[in-house]
């Protein structure tokens, strides 16, 4: 499938619509990814999946998928030598307690959803290394548990701090009547005593910072400055064994790399078949019978991105015929249908439940191509008609028996008589092929082509000429009619030029040639006397 079948099936609209429902970032990718199958197999168990996922979520059961935020950049880090940071060691530890609710939630749901409970065998709970992040790990700090060594530096730590804090209190009582104000205060995460300025020599130590006014002088004393540099040398202790602990977690989360990324890729696949039950929920859509025979029949089909109630869809083909041309007036529903045939082929391949009613299938297709549009290309100047031509020369490199291909407004663009005759031509190759083929056009002519040719078949959308409104209910074997006369008409062209379009129009079918023009005096009468003379 080429990106311009993507595009006017609006194929991207409907991976952001799924994406919607997606929790995890790796759910999302393979979202991102998603692109319609080819392999009868792969999409039945898909939609098999799919459907179950439906069940289980039908009462409203919420699935416990969780983000997996971050945890993907740890995969990155492993076997490059980096040490894992305590977010991502505490991301690694919420995956693991997240893995250990879905287990269970699948687990329960075995008998409902066997397909989606074989998956599993593939989540592992790795309580070991969950414990062992857990005990060193604790509200987003490493534990004073973590290890003995951590345990007594940390105490050490507690100790000297208190001493710090006993020797500003007897500072400050000493030098009190130095002191423009008897507060402690902080400069560069060092203990300082706020000193007058005449007294600054009175006070041993380090002058740090002084007020605007220069009154002031911030001195931490020397009694206090060594033991900050003991409490330094401490901290640096706890930094180091901070660090020690921070590469055995590392290294323990290493030794399961394959089993996380294992875990990872499952909660991913069930986030990405959750969110396609989620929105094949919103769609009341369901699972449909496939097949490789080119056999299609849609019941009450709807187009996934129409809102309110539209007309359903109800179309058959490829038994009896496999080629179908929609005619009918223009807003009628002619390319809606074609779209709908389209991106429910695309979705049904995408293992996604479809709007549809029971008794419909689908047949899979190694190439699905449209010609849907004018296709213009405003940077390389091409004509509507050129674009057409570049298209259907793309079709045709490509079609076979397993090709559908949805061409809107054949013949357009051109001279009618040479345009027709080109895309009867066309319609005969691609049949010879074995191809699968949705049309729509206003030309007689090739409506003529489909009555009378086996593997053609005819289908209009139905009009109200009463009312000029389009039904857009499609009915197959009944040629229709674009109804340009009684749209003329109603909107006020004079009876007269109708009635004479419609003799032109019955000449030309009988006997191929125009009819002869008036006289212009039959039109305007003979001229009057007084002009003549």
């Amino acid at each position: 499938m080429n990106q311009q079948t993507y595009t006017r099936l609006e194929y991207d609209k409907l991976k952001q619509k799924l994406n919607d429902y997606a929790i995890s970032s790796i759910g999302r990718q393979r979202i991102d990814e998603l692109s319609p199958l080819t392999d009868l197999r792969m999409i039945e168990n898909q939609l098999v999946e799919t459907e179950e996922a439906l069940q289980v979520i039908r009462d409203g059961v919420s699935v416990p998928i969780p983000s997996i935020e971050g945890v993907d950049l740890v995969f990155r880090k492993f076997g490059k030598g980096y040490l894992l940071t305590v977010d991502e060691l505490t991301a690694i530890s919420s995956m693991l307690d997240s893995v250990l609710r879905l287990k269970q939630f699948m687990k329960s749901k075995e008998l409902a959803a066997p397909n989606l409970f074989s998956y599993v065998s593939a989540l592992f709970e790795l309580k070991s290394l969950a414990g062992d992040i857990t005990q060193s790990i604790r509200h987003g700090r490493i534990a004073d548990e973590a290890s003995g060594e951590l345990a007594r530096i940390r105490k050490k730590l507690v100790i000297m701090e208190e001493r710090i804090k006993k020797k500003v209190d007897s500072s400050m009582h000493r030098y009190r009547s130095y002191l423009q104000e008897y507060v402690i205060s902080m400069r560069n995460d060092r203990y300082v005593l706020p000193v007058k300025k005449e007294f600054r020599k009175r006070v041993p130590g380090t002058v740090w910072d002084e007020s605007a006014s220069g009154q002031t002088v911030f001195i931490e004393p020397e009694e206090i400055a060594i033991l900050r540099q003991e409490w330094i040398g401490a901290k640096a202790e706890e930094e180091r064994e901070e660090t020690v602990v921070l590469a055995r977690l590392t290294e323990h989360a290493e030794q399961h790399a394959r089993e996380l990324l294992m875990n990872m890729e499952t909660i991913g696949h069930y986030d990405f078949v959750f969110a396609k039950a989620k929105y094949a929920r919103e769609l009341d859509a369901r699972r449909v019978a496939i097949n490789n025979k080119g056999y299609i029949r849609i019941v009450e089909g709807r187009h996934p991105f129409l809102n309110g109630h539209p007309v359903p869809l109800h179309l058959t083909m490829g038994e009896r015929y496999r080629s179908l041309i929609i005619t009918g007036p223009n807003t009628g529903g002619k390319t809606v249908s074609l779209k709908t045939v389209g991106l429910l082929t695309m979705m049904v391949q995408s293992g996604l439940l479809v709007p549809v009613k029971e008794g419909s299938e689908f047949a899979v297709y190694n190439n699905l191509w449209v010609d849907i549009g004018d296709g213009q290309s405003m940077e390389q100047s091409l004509s509507t008609f050129s674009a057409h031509i570049r298209n259907v020369i793309d079709i045709l490199k490509q079609a076979d028996s397993s090709t559908l291909i949805l061409l809107d407004e054949l013949a357009t663009g051109t001279d009618p008589g040479e345009g027709i005759g080109l895309s009867i031509a066309v319609l005969e190759e691609l049949y010879r092929r074995g191809a699968t083929v949705l049309a729509t056009t206003h030309y007689n002519e090739i409506k003529t082509f489909a009555e009378r040719t086996p593997g053609f078949e005819n289908a209009r959308m139905e009009f109200d000429s009463e009312t000029l409104q389009p039904l857009y209910r499609l009915v197959i074997g009944e040629a229709g009619s674009s109804y340009a006369f009684q749209i003329a008409l109603k909107l006020g062209i004079p009876e007269a030029i109708v009635e004479r379009s419609r003799q032109i129009t019955a000449a030309a079918v009988q006997t191929g040639e125009p009819v002869p023009p008036v006289h212009v005096t039959e039109i305007r009468g003979e001229p009057s006397r007084e002009s003549a003379d």
